[in-house]
């Protein structure tokens, strides 16, 4: 969803650039990877990695391990990388190490929380990147503070915005609503994925509290599959009302968050996409990277505590009432910002 709107914007112009797509196969199940190339129209990468699973180290490994060679052998004027998993930092790495220059996409995004990996990883890639394209007034402040080169700092908007404003109309054709049996407003859709919730204990805690929480309002919860592991053996994970299924599509699962009463998620991405739908988003987290989405934004952060799950119907009715509103340059057309950038630059 971040990559694909640059890709398009470079290949828009070809008499300028020529792009190289890696996918390293860091997420690798066909829900969560395949559908996503299929219906955002990006197409096959030119090079797979297969990384797969395991360790953060050995993800990261992996990932050096295998790009370096076809970074030597394509020998690219400019590596591109967005977000914050390990794949983002591993590039970045093998990428210096080769003397090539590095744009990070969605820089400057910091949840000052070291416990978190992504965290390690924007934070590093950062450091040694060239060009740090930022989507949001406070990630230029944090890179300023931490000693970037202002003449690197280039606020272009949200790439991720940029694919929902593209694919709205499909997104809005999708039916998904209807098709599950849900009235739009009448759900509330549910997405968690993070070790600090899904890893241990809070996930019980969390089920049970929705499981409470869909006898009033029918939930619906596409489950990573870690989270489903999880899940194992809990009796209220079949309660009624509560709907744990397989993880969905981009063009579903956009669909159904555009007609949610709200959302309950620890993603980042998600609290954007609902800020600019205008979606109240509950955020099980202490922190976020994204504090636009709070402060301008339709979310709320609940923290870490799943009993807090039990306010949702009143913190939604709060979020409704105040003014929230799309933070600038969130547009659809971040992407076109990206590439004007590395025209000037070139």
């Amino acid at each position: 969803m971040k990559t694909g709107p640059v890709q398009a914007a470079l290949a828009a112009r070809p008499d300028e650039f020529e792009t190289v797509l890696v996918h390293t196969g860091q997420h690798y199940d066909a829900a969560m990877s395949d559908i996503f190339f299929d219906e955002l129209g990006i197409g096959p990468p030119d090079h797979m990695l297969d990384v797969g699973s395991g360790t953060h180290a050995q993800q990261t490994a992996r990932v050096m391990e295998r790009l370096e060679p076809v970074l030597v052998a394509e020998r690219p004027d400019l590596v591109l990388v967005p977000g914050d998993v390990n794949s983002t930092l591993a590039a970045t790495l093998v990428a210096v190490k080769l003397d090539i220059p590095v744009g990070h996409i969605e820089a400057g995004l910091r949840s000052f929380d070291r416990t978190m990996p992504e965290e390690i990883n924007r934070v590093l890639t950062d450091k040694v990147s060239d060009l740090l394209f930022t989507h949001s007034p406070e990630a230029e402040k944090h890179l300023l503070s931490e000693g970037a080169d202002p003449d690197a700092i280039h606020y272009v908007g949200n790439t991720m915005i940029d694919t929902l404003v593209a694919l709205q109309a499909r997104i809005e054709a999708e039916g998904s609503i209807a098709a599950r049996g849900l009235e739009p407003g009448g759900f509330v859709l549910v997405t968690l994925h993070r070790p600090a919730l899904v890893d241990g204990p809070l996930l019980e805690e969390v089920v049970q509290q929705l499981a409470a929480l869909a006898r009033e309002t029918p939930v619906l919860f596409p489950a990573h599959p870690r989270t489903q592991k999880g899940m194992d053996g809990m009796g209220a994970a079949s309660s009624p009302g509560l709907e744990i299924v397989d993880p969905v599509g981009y063009l579903e699962f956009l669909n159904l968050l555009s007609g949610a009463a709200a959302v309950l998620t620890d993603s980042g991405g998600i609290q954007e996409e609902a800020t600019f739908l205008g979606i109240p988003c509950l955020t099980l987290r202490d922190n976020t990277e994204r504090p636009v989405t709070v402060e301008m934004g339709t979310n709320a952060l609940l923290g870490l505590r799943p009993d807090r799950v039990a306010e949702l119907p009143s913190l939604v009715e709060e979020i409704r009432a105040r003014e929230a509103k799309v933070p600038p340059l969130w547009d659809g057309r971040a992407a076109e910002r990206i590439v004007d950038v590395l025209v000037e630059r070139r």
